[in-house]
């Protein structure tokens, strides 16, 4: 195997990338750099048609290809059409980056059915189907690279988010899963796990928890979209060849702070 030159290992040029839940936030923060690295990127969006066209008009302004395509990611068919867009329009499919996923509260006794449900299909499954779509072209491509978002809620539930911190720890689990079935065939799946990202209005929404974040975390301070987009670009990169199955977490050190 060759292996490429440290100045090379973040060039993306020609690779073809879906990032899911692409029109805002750190999903937007994802496609920007994989654009900023030369990539060719898909923009999904469900109903954020705005959004996604405003970060496929930065992409291009950087240089780079990116169209938005919109997608129901809990539908399989559509969730395979995501992925033959790419192929259709761009040629391949390199990387695929499952964004996607919702984070409302609810009370454990207060909780109903269909909103663990809803919880679990929009986190877990969107992953399962954005996995499977991907890895079917990849494996007959040779290979690729799979990068699913959970949280370090995964690891430190937070309360009233029992249904959001067990879809987030299925889809660690998965993650290795995944790795194990797929890397004979040279698909790498790995998972990275945010810690609080800024967004705007969160310190006025929620200025005690900001404040109790930022006394926690080592290096001081929130993490940006573009912080867990450089960090996609290292999973995704041959920087990573010999990662697979791996949750990075990404969260400024909370997670390595003092918990008594």
């Amino acid at each position: 195997m060759e292996i490429p030159k440290p100045k090379d290992l973040l060039d993306f040029a020609g690779k073809v990338v879906i990032v899911t839940g692409a029109s805002q936030g750190i999903g937007a923060g994802i496609a920007q750099r994989f654009g900023e690295a030369g990539a060719r990127v898909i923009v999904h969006y469900r109903s954020g048609v705005d959004g996604a066209n405003a970060v496929v008009e930065k992409i291009r302004e950087s240089g780079s290809q990116a169209m938005a395509v919109a997608a129901e990611l809990t539908d399989q068919t559509e969730v395979e059409a995501l992925v033959a867009h790419a192929r259709k329009h761009f040629g391949s499919l390199d990387v695929m980056v499952n964004n996607a996923g919702i984070f409302p509260n609810a009370a454990l006794l207060n909780m109903t059915r269909d909103e663990w449900r809803a919880m679990i299909e929009a986190n877990m499954d969107t992953a399962f189907l954005g996995t499977q779509a991907a890895a079917h072209h990849m494996k007959a491509a040779g290979g690729g690279a799979i990068i699913n978002l959970a949280s370090i809620s995964a690891m430190n539930p937070a309360s009233d988010h029992s249904h959001y911190n067990s879809a987030k720890a299925g889809v660690v689990m998965f993650t290795r899963s995944a790795a194990q079935e797929l890397g004979p065939s040279g698909i790498r799946v790995n998972c990275i796990s945010p810690g609080l990202i800024a967004r705007p209005g969160l310190e006025d929404a929620w200025p005690e928890g900001v404040a109790r974040w930022q006394q926690s975390a080592p290096l001081g301070r929130m993490g940006t979209p573009e912080d867990i987009g450089d960090a996609c670009l290292f999973l995704a990169s041959p920087a990573a060849r010999w990662i697979t199955g791996v949750n990075l977490i990404v969260d400024g050190g909370v997670m390595s702070s003092m918990i008594f």
